[in-house]
Formats: structure tokens, C-alpha cells, sequence
């Protein structure tokens, strides 16, 4: 029986080809290893890579990655919208196949200690690896991104789970764990105005009270003369893409803008674009079963 997880390492690169490549080679020539997608951003200057393998695989490409990565990224000349705080920024596992939750955070505690020993990075336990309440969520652990982490990481509820409370001179830190598949969905703007964009992330996300499953936060696409709202739909079951674009869409209005454009980041369950289809398209009673290739996809996938 084979297991199989979900991998998507976020680097803090995208912008230089040569190097992109380099941090996605590991992943196409590793046996066991299967590299799904990999996109990169110039505006947030992030590199977001999908990967499916089974856990060895996993574990041998995303440290041969990784020091790529930490050799050529250097976190105190790098510029980019998106918040983080490391050359490798985030490593998370999803279950995919065969595979428990229980076991991913297993799996993720595990694939950490190796990591550290192998790059000198300190690392920091997320969503169900989490070993504080408090650093389940993301944004706890990135609060004031890399520059000011690397003056508050020797306060102690900000030391590290892995390593000394130290940063890596170049490569910073990197966030480790186990969560559940999350949809990585942006809506584009037909403004400048970054407050605007903000505006909007606030109403919809949950810390400001909006959608129960939604991350959000407002940026600048300056090389496409255009703002974003950038989200993480962490449960697409409880918060659909129509739903959450419906709303950003009578924000907009209310400001006098109009959407140009939405992105979906990485892979994205199928499920999550079919309800949005049956609501734009008004299909009465759609069944996803009705999809040809997933019903045959299933078929195939019995024992």
C-alpha cells in the first residue's frame, strides 16, 4: 500500500529563472517524487511548488531543495510583497493517500529535526504540528516578517521549536507542519490604491470577522499596475470560491472599482471549482459524479 502526501514549499524567490529551476530540479529527477506544478511570482518574489510523493521521496528532494535555496537566497537583500520570513519559507503536509493526519505530523516533526540538522535553520511547528496553541496560525509566527524576527527571536515566546533563537544569517527560518488541503486564491484589482486591497482582505477574513476558513491580505502588484487580495481558503467545504469572490466583488463596488482578474494558486481540489461552475452556470442538482473523468478516476482507484 502506497503513501502518499501533498508537499507545497514556498520558496522567497521569484524573480531569477536560473535559480527557480535550480530549487525545482531535486523534485523532477527524485525518484518517488512527483512534481505537480510550480508557479513563481515577481511581485511577491515567491516561488510556490506542488509536489505529491511518498514520504522518503519526499524528505531526500525537499532537502536537496532546500539548500539550494538557502545557497542562493539571501533574506537581508530580498524585496517581495508577500510576508515571510525565510529563504525556504514554509513546508507544509497535507494526507493525501493511505495517509492519516496523526501520521503527516509525525512525519512533518521528523522531516523538521532533519532539516535543521541538515541546514542550521531553526524552524517553527504550525497548524496541527503546532507545539503552542498560539503558533497554530501562520501569521502568529511571520508577525513583523523576517526583519523584525531576527531582533525578537530572543524573546522567549518567540523562540524557535528547532534550534538555538537565532536566525540563519541569510536563509532566516522556515515554518514546518501537518494541515489540511487550503485553496491559495487571489483576486486582482483595477486600482493602485494597496488600501484599497486592504480594505476589502479585511472584511472577508476571519480575524476581522468575516468568512469562518479565510486568510486574507491586501498588496501591491506594482508591476502590473494593479492591487490584490491574497487568500488562503483553509476549509474551500465551509467557505466556496463563489461565495468569497461575490463578496469581494460588493466591496469593490462600493469603492468604485471593478475586478480584473482572479488566480488560483497551485492545485486545487476539484470540488472547490465545480460548486463555483454550478453556481455561475445555475446547474440545477449537479452531481460532481457527473464529470466523466472523475467518476472513471474513481473507478479506477478502488482496491
Amino acid at each position: 500500500m502506497v503513501k502518499l502526501i501533498e508537499c507545497v514549499p514556498n520558496f522567497s524567490e521569484g524573480r531569477r529563472a536560473d535559480v527557480i529551476e535550480a530549487i525545482v530540479k531535486p523534485f523532477k529527477e527524485t525518484k518517488g517524487c512527483y512534481l505537480l506544478d510550480y508557479r513563481a511570482d515577481p511581485d511577491h518574489n515567491r516561488l510556490v511548488v506542488s509536489l505529491v510523493g511518498e514520504p522518503e521521496a519526499l524528505e531526500e528532494s525537499l532537502i536537496k531543495s532546500a539548500k539550494v535555496a538557502i545557497e542562493n537566497i539571501d533574506l537581508n537583500k530580498h524585496q517581495g510583497a508577500h510576508p515571510r520570513i525565510g529563504a525556504v519559507d514554509v513546508i507544509p503536509f497535507v494526507p493525501l493517500r493511505n495517509t492519516t493526519m496523526e501520521e503527516c505530523v509525525e512525519f512533518s516533526r521528523k522531516f523538521a529535526q532533519l532539516f535543521h540538522d541538515e541546514t542550521k535553520v531553526p524552524v517553527y511547528f504550525y497548524e496541527e504540528s503546532a507545539l503552542r496553541p498560539e503558533r497554530r496560525n501562520l501569521e502568529v509566527i511571520r508577525k513583523g516578517q523576517y526583519e523584525v524576527l531576527k531582533e525578537e527571536i530572543i524573546k522567549p515566546e518567540r523562540h524557535p521549536d528547532i534550534g538555538e533563537p537565532k536566525l540563519h544569517p541569510t536563509a532566516g527560518a522556515t515554518v514546518i507542519g501537518a494541515r489540511k488541503f487550503l485553496v491559495a486564491f487571489n483576486v486582482n484589482l483595477h486600482t493602485q490604491d494597496v488600501n484599497i486591497a486592504k480594505a476589502i482582505a479585511k472584511a472577508i477574513r476571519s480575524s476581522s470577522g468575516g468568512f469562518s476558513a479565510v486568510k486574507a491580505i491586501g498588496l501591491e502588484l506594482k508591476e502590473r499596475g494593479m492591487t490584490q487580495v491574497s487568500m488562503n481558503i483553509v476549509d474551500y467545504e465551509k467557505n466556496a470560491l463563489y461565495r468569497v469572490l461575490e463578496l469581494i466583488k460588493a466591496e469593490a463596488k462600493r469603492w468604485g472599482i471593478s475586478i480584473a482578474e482572479t488566480e488560483v494558486y497551485g492545485m486545487v481540489p476539484a470540488a472547490a471549482l465545480l460548486e463555483s461552475t454550478s453556481y455561475y452556470m445555475q446547474i440545477a442538482d449537479f452531481d460532481p459524479n457527473q464529470v466523466i473523468e472523475l467518476r472513471l478516476l474513481d473507478l479506477l482507484g478502488r482496491d
